[in-house]
């Protein structure tokens, strides 16, 4: 074969190495030829795509090794189990959503394909593991298409009814969404950084997963988890994302324990158009909000939720650090048999919105929340305050229905009904209260350095 002459061989134990320069014509002939364990290694230079791996075979590259795609389908796709890609910059995919154009497109045949150290560039989707079970992505850097819509853009990581997938390691920028997984179970999310993204991690119908150590910044949403049931979402951070930090819609029966979401005051521009916004757990109202603060470029306080609870289930919620956001945590739509506690409520500016007419108890065991606003005693010194905190009264309850009413908040007369409900609890409507509220926070997970994009 003329192609395989132009490479030279180095004979190993079991297998073979293939070093290929750019000046091989063929280098898919290279990959069809060569024998399971093999490795072919790419020296410098650009090598034109698309290929295909179709053995279990290590494609290698050396430092400036770049395979560059045609602008049509996908630029490499790996078909063989086990078979590995590494060390390469993969660029130029199709822009076609409908055949899923990517970087790096592992199918379902590739079980245990692994796709590490690469650096994903101008595609349309960066990895898209299509079915394989216990394909690992690690180790790559992954930066999205930013000058179209979002609606336009694929996602940097996503999998599809691939069991036991890991993505491990990786840097994302920009995009649609950092991770997407839909229809699968048993995952694995560790130690990701996002930026510039919609979602950092979107999760839909996906059970069994664990999402722990990412770190979001300056994305719309951090964390977005929906119609997905038992996951472990732990110690991950949402550091000044726009909407929300974290998002739980249909949720259930899941561990929420140690994460963080720390906002601030954001620019006017990151309101610029409505396609940048979320496309889901937005309202029509919000974003008008936001095209309005635009136009002002008035600085904003984001993310305008810490963590959004919507018809979310029997859930544990420990340990979690919720501050400088407009809303701490918004409860809603039925959402029940959930234990909140441990966690910190800091410096939000309403700590909680609970829309709803039932009482909800967060504390458990005798141990509830620490909310910065609560101007409590503990007089036993045992480190619970003495008194119940509610959060919100009759008069937010007005406010969230009738927002026009703020320009009253302050008139005597809300003043008396505020005073008549502090002296007459009967007064108060359900909701939520804290019976054993905390009088110092718990532990706040440290934030990652060099996490700012």
């Amino acid at each position: 074969m003329a192609a395989l002459a132009a490479a030279s061989l180095v004979a190993r134990a079991s297998a073979a190495q293939l070093a290929v320069t750019p000046e091989l014509s063929d280098l898919q002939a290279v990959l069809d030829q060569a024998a399971d364990g093999d490795e072919v290694r790419l020296s410098a230079g650009t090598y034109r795509g698309p290929l295909r791996i179709a053995h279990r075979i290590t494609l290698a590259g050396e430092a400036g090794a770049v395979v560059a795609g045609s602008r049509q389908g996908s630029v490499v796709t790996v078909t063989a189990p086990g078979a590995v890609v590494r060390g390469i910059e993969v660029r130029g995919s199709g822009r076609s959503l409908e055949t899923m154009d990517s970087g790096i497109f592992v199918e379902q045949s590739a079980r245990d394909a692994v796709i590490e150290d690469n650096r994903i560039e101008d595609n349309l989707f960066g990895v898209y593991v299509h079915g394989a079970p216990d394909a690992v992505v690690r180790h790559n850097h992954i930066t999205g298409l930013h000058q179209t819509r979002i609606s336009e853009a694929g996602n940097g990581v996503s999998v599809w009814n691939a069991p036991g997938a890991k993505v491990i390691d990786n840097e994302f920028r920009y995009g649609r969404d950092g991770i997407f997984v839909i229809s699968s179970r048993n995952n694995l999310f560790s130690g990701n950084r996002f930026s510039n993204l919609r979602f950092a991690i979107h999760y839909m119908y996906a059970n069994d997963g664990e999402i722990t150590n990412n770190v979001s910044t300056g994305n719309t949403i951090g964390y977005a988890f929906m119609f997905s049931n038992r996951l472990v979402v732990r110690d991950n951070v949402s550091e000044r994302d726009r909407d929300r930090g974290m998002l739980f819609n249909a949720t259930n029966g899941s561990k929420i324990l140690g994460n963080a979401v720390i906002g601030g005051l954001q620019p006017g521009e990151r309101w610029a158009t409505s396609d940048s916004r979320a496309e889901e757990g937005v309202s029509q109202a919000e974003a008008g909000t936001a095209a309005q603060a635009s136009q002002t470029k008035a600085p904003r306080l984001g993310p305008e939720k810490c963590v959004f609870i919507y018809n979310t289930n029997n859930n544990r919620l420990e340990n979690n650090w919720f501050e400088g956001c407009e809303i701490g945590v918004h409860f809603t739509a039925g959402s029940e048999g959930n234990a909140i506690t441990d966690n910190a409520f800091v410096h939000n500016v309403n700590q909680v919105k609970y829309v709803g007419t039932r009482h909800l108890d967060w504390s458990r065991g005798g141990r509830g929340n620490y909310w910065s606003d609560n101007p409590a005693f503990d007089l036993n010194g045992d480190g619970i305050a003495d008194t119940a905190y509610r959060p919100n009264d009759l008069i937010d309850r007005v406010l969230w229905t009738a927002p026009a009413a703020k320009v009253l908040i302050n008139s005597p007369a809300v003043q008396v009904i505020r005073w008549a409900q502090g002296q007459f609890p009967a007064l108060l409507p359900g909701g939520v209260v804290d019976s054993h509220p905390l009088m110092s926070p718990p532990a706040r997970r440290k934030l990652a350095e060099g996490i700012r994009p």
